[in-house]
């Protein structure tokens, strides 16, 4: 890092030197002293001709050769025939270019070491009864570590307590504590979330599953290839045809000063300035918009941008515990197995607690104060309610060891196809209930995806440590090309190289455990908004927002940048190409070829300039902030018979004749009075509405497109529920219903997120 800011200085110097030179002789010519003039200029000029005669000796033997070549023979030339005032000009050009690249670098670049301040440094070794702070170093196979609460793990161990909650998060991805039993591993790297308990060491630090991270981002970041300027791809073809023809110009004219003068008006400044004032511009729209990029040359690789590959669980998702549905056992009711647990659960600071609490107050239900609260660290809490012992947490602490019942079963079974953490309620020893919590979509998610699509970007993989049944559904609902689920952070890596290999690809994280996998891509983008600094270590690309679209954001904003520079390349050089004609047939002298020169740069940069701007946005007035809320307040407004559609589906698995007859008739009902009218006045009058504040209506095609599936689904309902009695009813028609009501729920719930989505970029969001 040190020859990095030395280096930064001696650029600093030249340009500053360059800069000194231009004045002083300005000033000395003033005086009558234009003698002095000249060796002002050639004093400040010198220096940079000496940096810029090593950097290409430098480039050179590392096998790059680019266009500094034509600005060291012009510089040198300009002293050798005596036009220093072209001289100093072409350096403060040549120098100011170096510097404006250095700024775009600075300015993104960030030193984070969260990664490596993370991990543990010291371990607990119990030997006999006696427990000694150990570095992780001394740390042998087969030592007994104590990790204590809210500790990292330091090393892998299989766990010789009787269980253990861990937060594997940080390598999983998944945001949910994991029960452990004794006899599991567990791995370096993830959080102890209940109380303290042992391992017996599996692995040294070196060789345990965090250090491996480690490794892996250090590995990949160091394949990373250096960063070669767009400029220099058109070098090798500019520097001949500039000294062909400031050669026939001499040959022709016998007079060198044309040929130095064609060479002044070849000195490439719109390849040395354009692209790095584009990418600095291009740098600083996307933080503007909450997108920090680390230099320019992410960003002119995302411009290029095919294939991006997406992390699931606080990517697309919303990372975080959420209650998807309340399994109760016969003869008890939903609501009042939630305000029981949300009642217990306001004595607890716990992630999962918080979700209950939010569900119950969002369902208005008034709860009570616990007394006697009691917690298990990492397994639930007990206290009493109105006189009454409540038991939340753990099947293992709630149920323990009795033989479930059959709908403890079928709640146990649900939870694990829907990647759903369960928390049972109990009721003076006797369970009543079981929340299921999961994870869910970011809102913002299906837009992100349809906003990458209009960007360019060809292929959409999801990549995750999650099952492939949770994976599945996800990438289903978004239509994604790919899902690859149950894949360890080595394995992304390998996913990541895979796609790699056949396009440019970027990868999209925003955990520890998406560290490699950033580090191996093209380029890696980390949400970096929840403070997951180790990723943003990783990344080239880091959002400072908690939004994913934004990644379709820094896409668009690279190819406009990239697209600005190179229109900028292309027109300053077709300009220097009209002005070194002028100089070979003698119209324009080597002062005036350098002033032309400066002119052709002014345009150039004022043009890379528009880099900054947003670009021209297709006309559209913004929906009223009050007609979007009354939107979604519709929306919320169907989130109780949603909730109640859920309910009817999952009790159907047990409900005799007689009730499941009245059950699919109920819902039934609730689709033709709550669904059906919202989505057919949504499809005649709202849109219609809408549309006026959308370009190119923006995805209310597909919204369309949903409206006539949920009616169709409606349909079979009806068809199904239509003079329905408990004679009729025979398993195959109980899982048909269950299909359509599951489907119709399902639908509803993103085809609302979706509407909402759009709702936010009618008003400008």
């Amino acid at each position: 890092m040190a020859w990095l800011w030395s280096e930064r200085f001696l650029r600093r110097a030249l340009i500053a030197v360059a800069i000194a030179g231009l004045v002083l002789g300005f000033v000395a010519l003033t005086m009558g002293r234009s003698d002095v003039a000249g060796w002002c200029w050639i004093g400040g000029t010198i220096p940079v001709v000496v940096g810029l005669l090593i950097s290409i000796v430098l480039d050179f033997a590392a096998g790059r050769m680019g266009v500094d070549s034509i600005a060291l023979v012009s510089m040198s030339g300009a002293i050798v025939l005596g036009q220093a005032l072209a001289g100093i000009v072409i350096a403060i050009m040549y120098a100011g270019g170096n510097v404006l690249e250095d700024i775009a670098v600075a300015r993104a670049e960030r030193d984070l070491r969260s990664l490596i301040d993370r991990a543990p440094r010291v371990a607990h070794r119990r030997t006999g009864s006696i427990i000694t702070d150990t570095p992780i170093e001394q740390v042998e196979v087969g030592d007994v570590v104590l990790v204590r609460s809210g500790e990292v793990v330091p090393v892998d161990g299989v766990i010789t307590s009787a269980e253990a909650t861990i937060d594997e998060s940080a390598l999983s991805g998944e945001p949910i504590p994991v029960s452990r039993s004794g006899g599991e591993l567990a791995r370096s790297g993830s959080l102890n979330a209940g109380g303290p308990f042992e391992i017996r060491t599996s692995a040294t630090s070196g060789e345990s599953t965090y250090a491996g991270i480690v490794r892996m981002v250090s590995a990949a970041e160091s394949a990373k290839s250096p960063f070669i300027r767009m400029a220099d791809r058109y070098a090798l073809l500019l520097l001949p045809i500039a000294l062909l023809i400031a050669g026939g110009a001499w040959f022709f004219s016998n007079d060198p000063i044309r040929a130095l003068a064609v060479l002044v008006a070849a000195t490439p400044c719109p390849l040395i300035l354009a692209a790095p004032v584009a990418f600095i511009s291009g740098v600083a729209r996307a933080a503007k918009r909450g997108i920090l990029v680390k230099g320019s040359n992410p960003l002119e690789a995302l411009a290029q941008a095919h294939t991006v590959m997406f992390d699931k669980t606080g990517t697309l998702t919303v990372g975080g515990a959420r209650l998807v549905a309340v399994e109760v056992a016969p003869n008890h009711q939903a609501d009042d197995v939630l305000r029981l647990a949300a009642s217990l659960e306001q004595a607890s600071h716990h992630v999962v607690a918080a979700a209950i609490v939010q569900a119950a107050t969002a369902r208005q239900l008034e709860l009570s104060t616990a007394s006697q609260v009691r917690e298990t660290a990492g397994a639930g809490l007990e206290g009493v309610i109105d006189g009454r012992l409540i038991r939340v947490g753990s099947h293992q602490l709630v149920v323990g060891s009795q033989k479930p019942e059959a709908w403890v079963v079928r709640a146990l079974r649900r939870a694990a196809w829907r990647s759903a953490l369960s928390v049972f309620v109990a009721v003076d020893g006797r369970t009543i209930g079981a929340l299921l919590l999961g994870d869910e979509l970011r809102r913002e998610t299906p837009r992100a995806v349809q906003a990458l699509r209009s960007a360019g970007v060809s292929r959409i993989v999801m990549v995750t440590g999650d099952r492939a049944e949770a994976a599945e559904t996800i990438g289903a609902a978004l239509d994604l090309d790919a899902v690859l689920s149950d894949r360890e952070p080595a394995d992304k890596v390998d996913a990541v190289a895979t796609e790699k290999r056949r396009n440019l690809t970027v990868m999209v994280g925003d955990g520890i455990n998406d560290a490699p996998a950033l580090a191996a891509a093209n380029v890696g983008i980390a949400l970096g908004a929840r403070g997951a600094s180790a990723s943003s270590e990783a990344a080239d690309v880091v959002i400072l927002v908690d939004r994913v679209d934004r990644i379709a954001d820094a896409i668009s904003i690279a190819k406009r940048t990239r697209s600005i520079a190179l229109q900028s390349i292309v027109s300053g050089m077709v300009l220097s190409a009209f002005a070194m004609a002028l100089a070979a047939i003698g119209w324009l002298p080597p002062v005036g070829g350098a002033l032309t020169q400066e002119a052709i740069d002014v345009a150039v940069i004022l043009n890379a300039l528009r880099a900054l701007g947003p670009g021209r946005a297709k006309g559209r007035g913004r929906m009223p902030v009050a007609m979007a809320g009354s939107l979604q307040a519709d929306h919320a407004q169907m989130e109780p018979t949603l909730d109640r559609l859920r309910e009817i589906a999952d009790a159907l698995d047990q409900a005799e004749a007689a009730g499941a007859a009245a059950m699919i008739s109920e819902a039934d009902r609730i689709v033709a009075a709550g669904i059906v009218p919202h989505e057919q006045d949504d499809e005649s009058a709202v849109y219609p509405h809408v549309a006026k504040y959308l370009a190119d209506r923006h995805g209310l095609g597909a919204m369309s497109r949903a409206h006539r599936e949920i009616m169709h689904q409606s349909r079979l309902l009806r068809r199904l529920a239509d003079g329905l009695s408990p004679q009729d009813v025979d398993p195959y028609l109980v899982r048909d219903a269950q299909r359509v009501i599951e489907a119709i729920e399902a639908l509803v719930r993103i085809h609302n997120a979706q509407e909402e989505d759009i709702y936010e970029y009618a008003i400008g969001a």
